[in-house]
């Protein structure tokens, strides 16, 4: 029977891994890795640590558990620093979801803004081995970020797609969304439909350009690449992109996302144009930003909090060394309503 020392929180109080070797008459090191399971240490001593732990309900603090596992449990989670208004209830969605499996895993989250053109930020968590490994919350088609978390030997993961190879990929089946519900728009008779899409240097515009050229073959309609408007940034490039596509009266606007989308609605509806009634408007992205208007829009709903869970799921996989698939396809669901009636 081990013998306490009055003087010591054994007994009620916070113990700590000082307070277990003195009891044992063991260093530091070996009550460590008793609890770790690592380095070289006999199986009775273990045994008499563990034993010890359990009777009085030891629980290792976030700092000492990061010590004996090698870990800080800390996740990053990169947004890019670019971000407007519009696209932040996006990543706050993705977070939640980040944040729900991380917190089952007594993991915490640290926060960096990166810019495409300063990746300082991003090579100071890296470099400081501030985290266990990092989520990448946006992808562009040559991407520095990737390119240097791939330098940094540290584990992530990405919630979009890359073409860099040997890179964890958690994203949306755009192609395959964007394909069907430009099918769906030809099906229902519209043969003449302008797209309207921003930065053609991030990937998931890329992907729903093809998506959308795709059901644009697919229905059987000549691609017109006149009625093609890309890297619409502003509002301006929008509604540019806009007057340009009724002049050659285009019978359905096609938004890559909700705030092109709100942007063109908001448009039509100062120039008294009808939706539906004198054309039609769809989105490849449903958010809050389209929830109120009349007519109901049809779009493309996707859940971004299924994405920062599923993503955080595999990066913690990922650092535990457990295999992982290379590229995970979540579901997306087609909504059809008024505005293309």
């Amino acid at each position: 029977m081990v013998q306490l020392n009055p003087n010591n929180p054994l007994d009620g109080g916070k113990l700590t891994i000082a307070d277990i070797a003195e009891a044992l008459g063991v260093s530091k090191s070996t009550v460590s890795r008793s609890i770790s399971g690592k380095g070289r240490i006999s199986e009775d001593t273990r045994t008499k640590v563990l034993d010890f732990i359990a009777e009085h309900d030891y629980k290792p603090n976030q700092l000492a558990r990061g010590l004996a596992n090698s870990k800080t449990y800390n996740i990053g989670w990169i947004v890019p620093g670019d971000s407007d208004n519009d696209a932040l209830p996006f990543f706050q969605r993705c977070m939640m979801g980040v944040e729900e499996i991380a917190a089952a895993f007594d993991y915490d989250i640290l926060i960096s803004l990166v810019f495409d053109n300063d990746l300082s930020g991003l090579q100071r968590v890296i470099n400081n081995r501030k985290v266990d490994g990092i989520i990448l919350a946006r992808t562009l088609l040559d991407d520095p970020n990737v390119k240097c978390l791939l330098e940094g030997e540290i584990p992530f993961v990405v919630i979009g797609s890359t073409p860099e190879k040997g890179v964890i990929q958690i994203d949306n089946d755009h192609v395959a969304a964007c394909k069907e519900l430009t099918s769906i728009l030809i099906l229902k008779g519209i043969r003449k439909l302008a797209f309207i899409c921003g930065n053609s240097n991030h990937v998931v515009n890329q992907s729903r350009l093809k998506g959308f050229m795709d059901g644009v073959e697919a229905g059987g309609v000549k691609p017109d690449n006149s009625n093609i408007y890309m890297d619409c940034d502003t509002d301006e490039d929008i509604e540019r992109a806009l007057d340009e596509a009724l002049r050659n009266k285009v019978q359905c606007i096609v938004c890559a996302d909700d705030h092109i989308c709100y942007t063109v609605i908001n448009n039509l509806n100062r120039d008294g144009i009808s939706i539906p009634g004198d054309i039609k408007v769809a989105s490849f992205y449903n958010s809050i930003l389209l929830d109120r208007n009349q007519p109901p829009i049809t779009s493309l709903q996707y859940d971004p909090k299924e994405l920062g869970m599923t993503a955080c799921r595999t990066l913690l996989d990922y650092i535990d060394g457990q295999p992982v698939n290379e590229k995970v396809m979540l579901s997306y669901e087609v909504m059809l309503k008024g505005s293309t009636l």
